[in-house]
């Protein structure tokens, strides 16, 4: 299975953002523990006790670990691709994923009923953030690309000089859950950020925001969705101010300028801005800022939630590519005006086939399921630069798999 997307999890201080007992976390951790880790965890046990936390989870959890030395190099050096705005939506808003979308939503319809009615926020929304977070929650994500939290939660707070404050208080998040019965060092597995779940949940959020959804006297990211998305929905009411009843916004026709000021959309409607869909805006009351994104693409009205997705990540990419997964996925169709110099998406069939000519050729891609994530565009990426493929972007489209079947 292809490694999920990796973005970088240090701006998710503010976002839902999945570790084991002491003798177990030896083996995804370093053999010993560095210079001076030791005199640190023992100088910190009495800040983490200071706040709550038991001395019985204190030894459970914190008492054998070995910092996870290798979220260093992770911080350092995030992946890069350089995906122009057109690539970043083709890969997310994949074929993959609006299928597997429908399926998930077809499996959870009252959930999201349940959610809808008691949060106000669009299946779309959550159903999208849902599969770009963890493929839908599927559990080889889990099993294959998460690590235990807190050998690397430990050698942040330790040594990460800049944002120590911050890694400090996100251990003790994570001490806190534990000591609440609310889950185990086990269970906890996440990103190298200690971000964990179908969601993606920083233990901040986890301990402030989440809600037992599913009754079962604990809060919990990981297993039925039902705890991940409702919480996920409190959280963009909360601190993304979602407007119930509103939608994201809408591609547009329009002629001119007036990108960045706000209006409602019958005053946009006056000034002849139009959906580029030819339907009409619903909430005509409604308020919306024009964005163009590039130059010569398209452009769009967007409102209060399409910000409230951006506050889950500080991205407009992200929260465009979420936002036009979500209504993909309800049935709605691509972008009517094309980016500068896109290709359309690949289909599910041709990323496969895609992936298993890499493979063949040498290039691992992990796995030929058609998703596309870190690992296949490195693959991608290394193809590129061995046939002259230039810019070698790692991005996965038509050029690429036309090479690909003249044999490289």
């Amino acid at each position: 299975m292809d490694k999920p997307d990796s973005r970088s999890l240090l701006t998710r201080r503010l976002v839902l953002q999945a570790a084991v007992g002491a003798a177990v976390l030896l083996p995804t951790a370093v053999s010993a523990a560095p210079a001076g880790f030791d005199q640190w965890r023992d100088s910190f046990r009495a800040k983490a006790l200071a706040k709550g936390v038991s001395p019985r989870t204190w030894d459970r959890v914190m008492g054998g670990l070995e910092p996870d030395t290798s979220v260093f190099a992770k911080l350092k050096k995030q992946p890069e691709f350089h995906e122009q705005l057109w690539q970043y939506i083709n890969r997310r808003v994949s074929d993959w994923r609006v299928t597997a979308g429908r399926e998930a939503l077809r499996k959870n319809e009252a959930l999201f009923a349940r959610i809808e009615r008691d949060f106000g926020v669009e299946r779309g929304t959550l159903l999208a953030l849902w599969g770009v977070e963890s493929a839908f929650g599927d559990p080889l994500v889990q099993q294959n690309h998460m690590r235990p939290v807190f050998p690397s939660l430990a050698a942040l707070a330790w040594r990460e000089p800049r944002r120590r404050t911050y890694w400090e208080t996100e251990l003790i998040n994570a001490l806190r859950i534990v000591d609440k019965g609310w889950s185990t060092p086990e269970e906890m597995r996440g990103s190298w950020a200690g971000a964990m779940g179908h969601s993606q949940w920083m233990p901040e959020v986890w301990l402030n925001v989440g809600i037992d959804y599913d009754g079962d006297g604990r809060v919990s990211p990981f297993g039925r969705p039902d705890d991940a998305l409702g919480s996920t929905a409190k959280y963009l009411v909360r601190r993304g101010k979602y407007q119930r009843g509103e939608h994201w916004g809408y591609e547009v026709e329009a002629a001119g300028g007036a990108a960045g000021s706000r209006r409602t959309y019958s005053e946009w409607s006056r000034s002849g801005v139009t959906r580029a869909d030819g339907q009409p805006f619903p909430n005509s009351s409604a308020s919306a800022t024009m964005w163009v994104p590039v130059e010569g693409g398209p452009k769009f009205l967007i409102g209060p939630n399409f910000y409230a997705v951006k506050s889950y990540n500080p991205s407009m990419n992200y929260a465009l590519a979420i936002c036009h997964l979500g209504d993909r996925i309800l049935g709605g169709g691509p972008f009517v005006h094309p980016f500068p110099g896109s290709e359309r998406a690949l289909t599910l069939a041709e990323v496969q086939e895609m992936q298993t000519r890499l493979t063949r050729a040498g290039f691992d891609t992990g796995g030929t399921d058609g998703r596309v994530g870190n690992d296949t565009m490195k693959a991608i990426r290394d193809f590129q630069l061995k046939a002259g493929l230039l810019p070698a972007d790692g991005y996965g489209g038509l050029k690429v798999l036309a090479r690909l079947r003249q044999g490289g």
